[in-house]
């Protein structure tokens, strides 16, 4: 079933380009305790860009594209990101799978029956926003994102 959801997923997926209006509108709020018992608060990180990442573990795709995420975070001093993990699971599962994967932002999960109220629930996983460095949503990604479509959507080198 797992699998087919993310084959589901991934047909689904593209990035989906915000209009001007949507994205001036589009400011979202975030405060969520990270599986580290911190608090990753998206308002704490304003002037940097963010990415949000919802993922699952297991969804290929997303194990895919957690290094690219890290590596594209480790290279760029203005850019944070959080991993929210979508799914039903034990906590102790989601820090087994980072334990054989790891990546350099903190990771949350995410409860799928009441997911954050100020994103779109995701319709597919990967789904990843790029939250620009006012605060408001620069891209949304369905589907896996490469260090290169962040680099193209943030202008960074």
């Amino acid at each position: 079933m797992k699998r087919l959801l993310a084959a589901l997923f991934i047909a689904a997926s593209a990035a989906a380009p915000l209009s001007a209006a949507e994205t001036a509108a589009a400011r979202p709020e975030l405060s969520i305790k990270t599986l580290d018992g911190k608090t990753f608060n998206l308002a704490d990180h304003k002037g940097n860009w963010v990415i949000l990442n919802f993922w699952a573990t297991w969804c290929s795709p997303c194990i895919k594209e957690l290094p690219e995420l890290s590596n594209f975070v480790k290279a760029h001093k203005n850019v944070r990101a959080i991993g929210l993990a979508y799914e039903d699971t034990d906590v102790a599962e989601i820090k087994a799978f980072l334990e054989k994967h790891p990546v350099v932002f903190p990771i949350a999960q995410v409860d799928t029956f009441d997911p954050p109220k100020s994103l779109e629930t995701p319709r597919g996983l990967p789904t990843t926003y790029l939250i620009a460095p006012d605060g408001s949503i620069a891209k949304k990604f369905t589907g896996p994102v490469d260090e290169a479509a962040l680099r193209a959507a943030t202008g960074l080198k």
